[in-house]
């Protein structure tokens, strides 16, 4: 248990009534106060400004004063990283953060403790929502009093902005992820979903994802070290609660941390995250503690185990240079259960009063301990070969400078040059998820098919190779069928749109000549016919479909993937 708090250093929390969090000014004053008398032990900095102009900081704690970034990395020093408040709603690790540090601060035990690692933090990453402050928006949540909003001030969800970056907050983040480049990651939430005995949940990176010597470290060392740790310190945890079906009783599923999460964003990197999540139905004070000593045991393995996650980092990053096939997408592997023995609640079903249905509820009254079916394995769903390079034409400059926010290496073409036998998509078929998706429509799913042509490229187009330690980031951004690829999320939709079009009376003669001057495009036309009788009464749809697949008025970008494949 931590040593009681310096009196004089409390946090809002701990002077309050324990159903309190602090407000982003309290925060930013009280780290400012500690960094001033313990200027021996933390630094604290501004790192950047929100959408709204708010300032975001981020603190660094060391036990030997050093806090130079460069001299530091240099040195070879691990780096753990607790990113706080991205959903300012879920405070818990703000809280404790604010302890943890001042407990480095004034109980010089606690600090030695720490040896050669990195403690930087980000205390608050959403600071637009923590300061639209109320106390209604967690609908299903059991305090604090009042707390900060989800959505940033461009009503944005950080927590699916860490590819796209519509945000600043997530431009300051990438920049400054990279810049640290930290071994192990704890970002801080809270849960909503169903109830169950535990406090704390927790969500891995996914270690099949993660992948290689990296991947099944984490199986098979440090998962099972943080939950034997939680136990020992009376917290037990289990994994996050996503339900294959309606309530636990039916198991649960690794949750799929695709790089638009924290978690996955930090498996691009080879970074080992973490996600947990504590109980919304739990008092806040045990949610805090519990948060708390989660950071604190991770942090424990992180000091003792840090040469070897550090060399395995350095053996993943090294493979993607002869990595022959890269997976592209994943899927959980219902074949392989595992299992995990559960504290659950009765869960009880009875006539809605709302409505024409059976409503669920959990009886606490009525607890339970058994064996679930856990699928914690996920196989590859999609693969591709891996190019030797890609080429980005220099117009797509905010895909370019993702690519430099995220430390990638790139080089600007000095002069005109023709590239043989390049790998090129065209873009089949797109289809968005209903609705707008976090400022983008999204595209859920994605057909292409593949050729190879002589692309020209101009001076100033990016050439990226794949030999150099961000190749996952690269491929898993640039490949369009990727998860979250930079195409999905909608930065190349132009090529979308036929810019051309036609007049039927001019164009009826012009479709005649084309069908005999093309044979292909003649049987695929007769095929269409056939598949289509309904639409042959419609000239727009006739003409429409010679039109769009001729090769007379064919736009050669039309449809056309820009990023190509250099073999």
């Amino acid at each position: 248990m931590p040593a009681a708090p310096d009196p004089r250093y409390r946090t809002p929390f701990e002077t309050g009534n324990s159903n309190q969090t602090t407000t982003w000014a309290e925060c930013v004053a009280f780290y400012e106060r500690l960094a001033k008398d313990f200027p021996s032990v933390l630094r604290w900095q501004q790192i950047g400004t929100s959408d709204n102009g708010i300032p975001i900081h981020a603190g660094i704690v060391t036990a030997d004063a050093q806090f130079d970034r460069e001299a530091l990395q240099h040195q070879g020093r691990p780096v753990f990283f607790n990113n706080n408040g991205i959903h300012p709603g879920e405070p818990e690790g703000t809280d404790a953060c604010m302890a943890l540090v001042r407990d480095f601060c004034t109980q010089p035990a606690r600090l030695s403790a720490l040896g050669g690692t990195v403690f930087l933090f980000i205390p608050v990453y959403n600071v637009d929502g923590c300061l639209n402050r109320q106390s209604t928006s967690r609908v299903n949540q059991l305090g604090p009093e009042s707390f900060g909003f989800r959505g940033n001030a461009r009503h944005l969800d950080l927590n699916r902005d860490f590819i796209k970056c519509d945000s600043l907050a997530a431009q300051v983040f990438n920049r400054f992820f990279t810049a640290w480049d930290p071994d192990v990651m704890v970002d801080t939430h809270t849960s909503n979903g169903a109830d169950y005995a535990y406090t704390m949940t927790l969500i891995p990176t996914q270690p099949d994802k993660l992948g290689g010597g990296l991947g099944q470290f984490l199986r098979s060392r440090m998962l099972p070290a943080i939950y034997g740790g939680m136990d020992a310190r009376g917290w037990p945890t289990c994994p996050y609660v996503n339900c294959v079906a309606e309530t636990p009783d039916d198991g649960i599923a690794d949750f799929l941390d695709t790089p638009r999460f924290s978690t996955g964003y930090a498996a691009l990197h080879h970074t080992i995250g973490f996600m947990p999540e504590t109980h919304m139905l739990k008092p806040y004070a045990d949610r805090v503690a519990a948060m708390r000593t989660l950071v604190e045991v991770v942090l424990d393995f992180t000091v003792v185990h840090a040469a070897q996650i550090q060399a395995l980092r350095r053996e993943a990053r090294a493979g993607g240079a002869q990595q022959a096939h890269w997976p592209l997408s994943w899927r959980s592997d219902q074949s392989r259960p595992n299992s995990f023995r559960f504290k659950g609640y009765e869960a009880i079903h009875s006539p809605s009063g709302l409505g024409n249905y059976q409503r669920l509820a959990y009886d606490r009254s009525q607890p339970w301990e058994k064996d679930i079916p856990y699928f914690d394995r996920c196989v590859e769903d999609a693969t591709v070969a891996a190019p030797r390079a890609y080429l980005v034409p220099q117009a797509w400059r905010e895909v370019i400078e993702r690519l430099e926010w995220n430390g990638v290496a790139l080089r600007r073409l000095e002069k005109d040059q023709v590239f043989e036998n390049a790998r090129v998509y065209r873009i089949e078929r797109v289809a968005p998820r209903p609705g707008p998706y976090e400022g983008h429509m999204f595209h859920d799913e994605v057909e292409l098919a593949a050729h190879t042509e002589s692309v020209q490229a101009r001076a100033g187009d990016v050439w990226v190779p794949l030999d150099q330690p961000k190749a996952r980031y690269i491929v898993e951004t640039l490949e369009p069928a990727a998860h979250d690829s930079f195409f999905r999320w909608g930065f190349f939709n132009s090529v979308l749109e036929k810019k051309e079009a036609f007049s039927a009376y001019v164009f009826e003669d012009t479709a005649h000549r084309m069908l005999e001057d093309e044979p292909d495009l003649k049987a695929g036309f007769e095929a269409w016919k056939l598949r289509n009788p309904d639409k042959l009464g419609d000239p727009q749809a006739v003409l429409g479909y010679i039109f769009a697949h001729g090769r007379r008025h064919a736009e050669h970008g039309w449809r056309r993937y820009p990023v190509a494949g250099l073999g």
